[in-house]
């Protein structure tokens, strides 16, 4: 295994289903044992990832924590742009059941004016078009050979179910990725010794009354606050599971007040704690953090 390869994992979108300018849908892409991954493909993601200097025809595989909208509303532009990007090679996606029918309806629902593109445009190749889909139902090795395993973990995040994050290994190293969940033993078991955790993060827990407005009834907070992990949680994962470093994402809600959520995690947890941007990146090998700048001419 050559140590030429980077370990690095890129925050594409930190958001939640609350539309920000700051923070895109769920999105993180993973460069692991050379091989290109795409987590979850949310709001405006395909943007980030070529912000990020990559694009579509670079992922080898898509993979999906759950069907819920805000983690692959991207999904058919992801396809269609790698085909513009000139991607000559199936697309693999990976997810829970219910991935294949839903590419299915994505695909049928853009076939007319695909059809149309196709024969106008005459490009060379259409494979970008060829999906092959790979759907798993528990915790398992998604993909391992000898320089690395994805392993996804099925996670707490009811009513959907089942739903997954996902860990790493590569060069002796480990990341894991919670996607949507409550706290949950499974995931505090992947995240074991990890030199990097990145987990979701719900900062609604303390909210008072006065704050509820239009559809943000009480109910409704607490339901949503069911399925999410508080700061403190997050906390409390993180030093039970004694990871190296801890990174907040899909913040909920996206103008979450940074230093109440450093605060809060920092009541269970004395490492390292990065509140998460979009392109903010993380080298595992160096320990290094960094966000990629973007920079405009008139």
């Amino acid at each position: 295994m050559s140590d030429n390869f980077p370990f690095k994992a890129t925050l594409l979108g930190t958001g939640c289903p609350v539309v920000s300018p700051r923070r895109y849908g769920a999105g993180t892409l993973v460069e692991c044992a050379g091989k290109c991954f795409l987590v979850d493909i949310g709001s405006g993601v395909t943007q980030r990832l070529v912000e990020a200097g990559k694009s579509g025809a670079d992922i080898d595989a898509l993979l999906l924590t759950h069907l819920h909208s805000d983690h692959l509303v991207d999904l058919y532009q992801f396809i269609v742009s790698s085909w513009h990007q000139n991607r000559d090679r199936p697309q693999v996606i990976y997810g829970p059941p219910g991935t294949q029918d839903f590419v299915d309806a994505q695909m049928q629902a853009w076939k007319a004016e695909r059809t149309l593109r196709i024969e106008f445009e005459k490009r060379s190749s259409t494979a970008a078009f060829d999906i092959e889909v790979i759907e798993f139902a528990d915790s398992c090795a998604v993909i391992s050979d000898d320089n690395s395993t994805i392993r996804a973990v099925r996670v707490e995040h009811p009513p959907v179910d089942p739903a997954f994050g996902y860990s790493f290994e590569a060069h002796g190293k480990k990341l894991v990725l919670s996607g949507d969940t409550r706290p949950c033993d499974a995931l505090t078991d992947a995240s074991r010794n990890a030199d990097l955790l990145i987990h979701e993060v719900f900062a609604h827990a303390h909210q008072d009354q006065s704050q509820l407005t239009g559809t943000r009834t009480a109910e409704t907070m607490a339901a949503v606050a069911s399925y999410h992990t508080t700061a403190e949680e997050v906390g409390r994962i993180a030093h039970d599971a004694k990871v190296r470093c801890l990174a907040l994402n899909h913040i909920v809600p996206p103008d979450a007040d940074e230093r109440q959520l450093i605060a809060a995690v920092r009541s269970n947890y004395s490492g390292p704690v990065i509140v998460g941007e979009d392109l903010m990146s993380f080298d595992l090998m160096t320990g290094h953090v960094s966000r990629h700048q973007v920079h405009f001419s008139i």
